[in-house]
C-alpha cells in the first residue's frame, strides 16, 4: 500500500526551477530532456524531491525528521505505506478517501504507483496549501524513473526539486556487494546524504567520503546521524512567526523529538539548557555551506552562464534573482539550480525595485569567498558595456527560461 503524507514544512521561493542543466550524459534524466514543459502557473511552482536509498539507510528516519520539524511549512510526502510514517494508528483507522490529515498539517493518501500523477495533482492544488513535496522512493519506482516522470509532468504546478541518495556509511560496503547498482543511483544524485556517520570511526567515515566522491563526480556529500539533515538543505523554510501562549502540538511533538528521544538523539538536552534547540540547529547546519551574494551591477548573460555550467564540486543549490541589465532591461530573472537540475524564470521588475543581483549558493566544502569572487567577475562593471545590449549574450539563459 503506497501513501502521501504533507506538513508545513517548507516555503517555496519564486526562484523554483524546472528542468536542467548541462548533462552531458544524455542517459541521465535530467540531461535526456530539453528545457520546456508545461507553461508557468500564476503561483510558485511546488518543487518535487525525490528521497532514493536502500533498505536501512535511514531515509525513512530522515523523511519522519523532516516532517516532524516542519516549522510553519507545508511538506507533502509521498512513501509507500502508512507505517513508515510515524502517525497515530487511529488516524489511519479513520482515514476517508484514501487521506489521512495529521495534527501537524500533514496530509497522508495511499496511493499505488500508477496513481502518482493523479495524487500529485491532487497534492498541488491550491487548497492543500503545500509548499514542497518529498517522494519515497522505495515501492513506487526506480529513482531514475521517478526524476523522468516529474521532469516529464505536464503538471505546471511541480518542478523538479532535486535526487537525494541516503547511504548508510556503516554498511556502504555491504550495500555495494548487495546493491551494485548503487553505484549507477549514486551517480544521478544531486544530493547524497551519508547517514549513520556517528556509527563509523573518523578515518572510515572519510574513506567512505573518498568513494563516494568518486562515485558521485562532484555531487555534494552531506553526513548526517540519525537522519538528522537541516531541511534549508532541500527546500525554503517560512519564518518563524513568534507568538505568545500555549505550545501548539507541532512545537511539543518536536521538542519531544529533540529532547527525549533515545537512538534517534544526536545529543541529550537537559530542562536547565534553553540554548538546546538553537544548538542542535547549528549542529545540522555545520554538515553544509551557504554563500550569499549582492550586486547592483547588472550581470553580463555570457559570464553568468559560463560559471552555472561549470559549478564547482559539492554545490548542491543556487536560488536568487538576475538582474541582466540592457540584455534585458524589462525583466527580473529568478534562478534555481539544483545538482544539474537548472532553470530560469523572466518576469516583470515591479514598479520602483531596486535592481540588484541577490544569489544564495548551498553546499557541502564549498569556498564560500572563492565563490563570491567568481560572481563578481560576472557583473558588467564597465558602464559603457553595462549600457550596450549584446545581441545574442542571453540565448544560453533563455535555454533555461520558462515564463
Amino acid at each position: 500500500m503506497n501513501s502521501t503524507a504533507s506538513t508545513d514544512s517548507t516555503a517555496n521561493d519564486p526562484d523554483n526551477d524546472e528542468n536542467a542543466a548541462d548533462a552531458a550524459d544524455m542517459d541521465h534524466p535530467i540531461g535526456a530532456l530539453a528545457a520546456g514543459g508545461p507553461a508557468r502557473p500564476a503561483g510558485p511552482q511546488i518543487p518535487v524531491v525525490v528521497l532514493a536509498g536502500f533498505l536501512g539507510s535511514g531515509k525513512t528516519t530522515l523523511l519522519n525528521h523532516l516532517l516532524r520539524h516542519s516549522g510553519g511549512t507545508r511538506i507533502g510526502a509521498i512513501v509507500n505505506d502508512f507505517g513508515s510514517i510515524e502517525i497515530d494508528a487511529m488516524a489511519i483507522a479513520g482515514q476517508v478517501d484514501s487521506t489521512v490529515s495529521l495534527g501537524n498539517g500533514c496530509l497522508c493518501c495511499a496511493v499505488d504507483a500508477s496513481e502518482l500523477d493523479v495524487f500529485l495533482e491532487k497534492l498541488t492544488r491550491p487548497s492543500a496549501r503545500l509548499d514542497v513535496i518529498v517522494i519515497e522512493a522505495s515501492g513506487l519506482a526506480e529513482p531514475q524513473e521517478l526524476v523522468r516522470m516529474i521532469l516529464a509532468s505536464e503538471n505546471p504546478h511541480i518542478v523538479y526539486g532535486g535526487l537525494v541518495e541516503v547511504v548508510d556509511a556503516a554498511e556502504f560496503d555491504a550495500t555495494r556487494d548487495r546493491h551494485p547498482e548503487i553505484d549507477r543511483h549514486l551517480a544521478l544524485a544531486d544530493l547524497v546524504v551519508l547517514n549513520k556517520a556517528d556509527r563509523v570511526a573518523e578515518a572510515e567515515l572519510g574513506r567512505v567520503r573518498k568513494t563516494l566522491g568518486g562515485l558521485c563526480d562532484g555531487t555534494a556529500v552531506i553526513p548526517a546521524s540519525h537522519g538528522r539533515v537541516d531541511p534549508e538543505l532541500f527546500f525554503d523554510r517560512k519564518p518563524r512567526t513568534e507568538t505568545i501562549g500555549q505550545l501548539s502540538f507541532e512545537d511539543l511533538y518536536a521538542d519531544s523529538d529533540d529532547d527525549t528521544g533515545g537512538e534517534d538523539d544526536a545529543h541529550d538536552c537537559h530542562a536547565h539548557d534553553c540554548q538546546g534547540r538553537h544548538t542542535h540547529a547549528a549542529h545540522l547546519h555545520a554538515a553544509y555551506e551557504s554563500a550569499s551574494f549582492t550586486a547592483e551591477e547588472p550581470m553580463n548573460p555570457r559570464r553568468l552562464m559560463a560559471f552555472l555550467d561549470n559549478r564547482p564540486d559539492g554545490l548542491y543549490r543556487i536560488k536568487g534573482y538576475v538582474h541582466f541589465g540592457a540584455a534585458d532591461p524589462r525583466n527580473r530573472y529568478a534562478v534555481h539550480a539544483v545538482g544539474r537540475f537548472l532553470r530560469f524564470y523572466p518576469a516583470p521588475w515591479a514598479r520602483g525595485a531596486q535592481r540588484l543581483t541577490q544569489l544564495v549558493l548551498i553546499g557541502s566544502g564549498i569556498d564560500a569567498e572563492a565563490l563570491r569572487c567568481e560572481l563578481a567577475t560576472c557583473r558588467e562593471t564597465d558602464p559603457q558595456d553595462a549600457a550596450t545590449a549584446d545581441e545574442h549574450g542571453m540565448w544560453g539563459v533563455l535555454r533555461y527560461a520558462q515564463g
